[in-house]
């Protein structure tokens, strides 16, 4: 027979021993497969981040891209070669790339006839396809259209020929003029030449509504 009352100090012993008392703190021990999994979940969360990331800036390089006129899509690279043969050399399209290791390629008019460059994205920025270039660093753009636009601007300039040439070969690619999918509107080629006159869109005596549609799109090309 148990004796109670010994039952009822022995209980009430243990609940003493384990009540924490002040500034006491309570141990906490892992396990290789608990430390282990809160690793994988920190490391989950990065990658989550990181994609994250990734998909706003593509979204956000896309949205510039579809305002451009001269972005072309699911273009192939035959239906570029037809649009581009008849042009002037430095005439200029991008559109979709073929290829699933990269999301865009240029396809551009040379002094022998079109070619494509792709362009390629990693770590969070856009830059010309490393693989066909012998310099180690090329410049990387937060955007599509900013890649485009600093070449085209070599292209213009006294740099010009050295803008941009593989190794491969002696034919330079310049990016000289868009060619549109379909026509530009009036108001967005008013507003690139705005864009290409002053930076101080604010300070202009044109509506706010008007500010808002130069500012929405601030590059020269």
């Amino acid at each position: 027979m148990w004796n109670t009352s010994q039952e009822g100090k022995n209980l009430q012993s243990l609940s003493d021993a384990d009540r924490w008392m002040p500034g006491s703190y309570p141990m906490t021990c892992h396990s290789p497969d608990s430390t282990e999994t809160i690793e994988n979940h920190r490391r989950s969360d990065t990658e989550s981040r990181a994609l994250d990331n990734d998909q706003s800036r593509i979204a956000a390089a896309m949205r510039d891209l579809k305002k451009t006129g001269w972005y072309w899509g699911s273009l192939t690279a035959n239906e570029a070669k037809e649009i581009l043969q008849d042009t002037a050399e430095g005439t200029f399209l991008v559109r979709d790339s073929s290829q699933r290791d990269y999301l865009f390629t240029i396809s551009a008019k040379t002094s022998v006839g079109p070619t494509n460059l792709r362009i390629e994205y990693r770590d969070g920025k856009f830059k010309l396809d490393s693989v066909l270039f012998i310099k180690p660093k090329l410049k990387q753009f937060d955007s599509v259209v900013h890649l485009i636009e600093h070449y085209v601007f070599l292209s213009k300039t006294s740099k010009g020929s050295e803008s941009i040439r593989p190794p491969n070969g002696t034919v330079q690619l310049l990016l000289t003029k868009p060619i549109y999918a379909s026509t530009p509107s009036l108001q967005h080629l008013c507003r690139i030449s705005i864009n290409k006159t002053t930076k101080r869109i604010q300070e202009l005596p044109l509506p706010n509504r008007l500010k808002d549609y130069i500012t929405d799109y601030t590059y020269h090309v």
